[in-house]
């Protein structure tokens, strides 16, 4: 689930020890083996509300939490995105159709700690532009990785992401931003996807920080809205189409570390 983009008064970023760090990884592992779950739900005919009944009673069935579900009176255990949505999507008796693309963000809460992660999924065959989106989605998220080095600054993700959108004449989402995440769903640093002109955010990148990295690239326009239907529906003003990856990412003395990478899911240089 996404953090707004909001400028907060800085201060200091957790950096994890060793035995936090394996807490971390164990959470990530685990909502990476969901998210694998997951893709062996995800089709054509399926029912959004389905997908999280499902994602609900298998984490729940590994002792484990939902982190979404009750978190701001979020009331599902997944956030489904489909098309024109963002983010924030709710699960409700939306059936996927072939042509679609489809977001699924998961969160999950192990011993205390956050795993958290989201793929766009195509449904059947989808048109060349949707999977040009997804495409180029999956791809940014992983020059956001790259460009997520020891000591470097949280701009320079967002630099790289932007750059590469640009170039394939897509749009970067502005009004939310990857997070902080650990014992707190939510916390600093704020991870901007583009590079804002004023106030950019001057945080390291330290060992021992874990963040997420979630760019959201859109057909249209980067601005949207939210459905004033049920208040957490994110939509792109033109209704254009949206789609989004995410990982969750542990900043190590050598470099960034994924920690909710999949066993069958899409690897780096995977193409759609």
């Amino acid at each position: 689930m996404q953090a707004p983009l909001r400028r907060k008064p800085r201060r200091r970023c957790p950096l994890y020890a060793e035995d936090e760090r394996e807490k971390l990884r164990a959470a990530g592992r685990f909502n990476a083996q969901l998210m694998d779950f997951v893709r062996t739900i995800v089709g054509p005919g399926v029912k959004t509300i389905d997908i999280d009944r499902q994602v609900y009673e298998y984490t729940k069935d590994h002792g484990h939490r939902p982190a979404t579900l009750g978190y701001k009176q979020y009331p599902k255990s997944t956030c489904v995105s489909v098309n024109e949505v963002v983010c924030h999507g709710i699960p409700d008796e939306t059936v996927l159709k072939p042509g679609d693309i489809a977001n699924v963000d998961i969160t999950t809460i192990v011993d205390g700690w956050y795993g958290d992660q989201s793929e766009t999924f195509l449904i059947g065959d989808v048109t060349e532009e949707a999977k040009r989106l997804v495409q180029t989605t999956f791809d940014a998220l992983y020059l956001g990785i790259a460009a997520a080095q020891p000591y470097a600054r949280v701009t320079e993700i967002g630099r790289a992401i932007e750059q590469f959108a640009r170039k394939q004449k897509f749009s970067v989402v502005r009004e939310y931003q990857g997070h902080g995440i650990g014992q707190e769903f939510h916390q600093d640093p704020g991870i901007p996807h583009y590079v804002p002109t004023l106030n950019a955010p001057q945080d390291i990148l330290e060992p021992g920080m874990c963040f997420t990295i979630e760019p959201m690239l859109n057909v249209g326009t980067w601005r949207t809205f939210v459905d004033s239907r049920d208040n957490w529906t994110v939509r792109t003003s033109d209704l254009a189409l949206s789609a989004q990856f995410e990982h969750t990412i542990l900043m190590t003395e050598n470099g960034p570390e994924i920690l909710t990478l999949t066993t069958n899911g899409p690897q780096p240089g995977h193409i759609f």
